[in-house]
This record gives C-alpha cells, structure tokens and sequence, in this order.
C-alpha cells in the first residue's frame, strides 16, 4: 500500500470492521483513503423477527455507536445498508453483489478488506462470496485481504483462519482499536468469551509473536496484482 490508495472495507456487521481492521486504520488514516460499507445492521438477529418492534431502535443505536467508534479511527466515509443480520441467507446473492459493485464502481478502491471465507457467522461467508465476485478482474483492485473477526474466526477449528499477511501496530494503534470498540456498548464480552478487550489485545500480541514485533494485525492475502 502507497500514499493514496484507495481502502474499501467491506463488513457484514457494524463492529467486524473495528475487530477485523481497526488497527490499520488507526494506523493508516492519514496516509490511505478508506471507506468502510456495512452490509447488514447487526442487531435484528436477536429478534424473532426482523419486524419486532424493538428492532428499529436497536439498529437506530447500533449506526450511532458505529458513527463514534469510525470517528476515533479517524473515518468519515462510510455507508449503512441495512440488510436483515443473520438473515443474509434470505437476501438474493446479485443483490448483495450489486452493492458491492456499486460501491467499487463509485468510490474505485486499489484495496478491498472483507470477511473470510473460512469462518463460523454465515453472514461474514455471504459477504465474502459477495465481494469475491465484485473482485473479478477488470475493477482496478490490485489487493484483496481477508481479515479475522473475535468470536467467528478462530472457533473454526476444523478450517481455521490462516493469515500471511501482518501489519504491525504501534500501542497507540491498538489501543485505538481498543476504544473504538468499547463504543459498542451491546457486542462486548465478558471473559472468557474473546469478544472485549482483552481479546483484541491478546490477538494482536498473539499475531504479533507470529511475525517478530509487538502488535500485529492479520490478514489473508487473497488477490494481488503487481
């Protein structure tokens, strides 16, 4: 990545673009022009029903606590599209696609980050098959990443998450990270669940051993074109 380039982040969920790439935003905010989309809402899944009447609240609260948590990374472009959370199943493939394609016609990333194909949340794969076929050659992307996301990547134990790809990050960059997420107020964990915290910061040490530094933030080279 160069001074310029373009970053569009794909996210199924407010809050996997924190947990799965909110280091290198921290890090790259002033250097790199990002863009984070968010496909589905992230909160209806805990309701019978999309249409339950407490939804529209939760998801009001929800984009609000996404808005805090981009502005302490430093990101001001980012979209909401609201697609029923945990019932991306549902929605037509070409519709999700077309966002997508929408998106990387409009704002012509160099990058895209996405979900990983190899993980428990089947609205993440969704998204990722998605964005695999928004990717094709002729687009101008020249990377695709797939980054990990606490509580559905590394309990896939069968076909787990294989990054090869690190990004070190300062502790300045993790712990905005950090803050960021403590925006959302409704998604985090106590522990021993990997979803808070201390999570992240033990991930990001973990990710860190595994390439010779402090703090690291994994990814998946997917796409690369020199």
């Amino acid at each position: 990545m160069k001074k310029g380039d373009k970053i569009l982040v794909v996210a199924a969920h407010p809050d996997d673009d924190v947990l799965g790439c909110g280091g290198i935003m921290s890090k790259y905010k002033n250097l790199l022009e990002f863009r984070v989309v968010f496909i589905a809402e992230g909160s209806s899944c805990r309701y019978n029903s999309p249409s339950h009447k407490q939804v529209k609240e939760v998801v009001k609260a929800r984009t609000k606590m996404a808005t805090k948590a981009l502005k302490i990374l430093g990101i001001s472009d980012y979209y909401f599209y609201n697609l029923p959370c945990g019932r991306l199943d549902t929605v037509p493939q070409i519709e999700i696609n077309k966002i997508i394609e929408n998106e990387i016609s409009s704002f012509k990333p160099n990058v895209v980050i996405t979900h990983s194909g190899k993980d428990t949340n089947m609205d993440h794969v969704k998204v990722y098959n998605s964005t695999m076929v928004a990717c094709r050659p002729k687009n101008g992307i020249k990377m695709v990443l797939a980054m990990e996301i606490l509580s559905s990547s590394e309990i896939e134990l069968k076909n787990p998450f294989d990054p090869n790809l690190f990004f070190e990050l300062s502790i300045d960059n993790l712990n905005q990270k950090c803050d960021a997420f403590k925006e959302y107020l409704t998604e985090i964990e106590k522990a021993p669940n990997s979803r808070n915290v201390n999570g992240i910061k033990t991930l990001a040490k973990y990710r860190g051993l595994q390439s010779g530094v402090m703090y690291a933030e994994a990814f998946n080279l997917i796409k690369q074109v020199k």
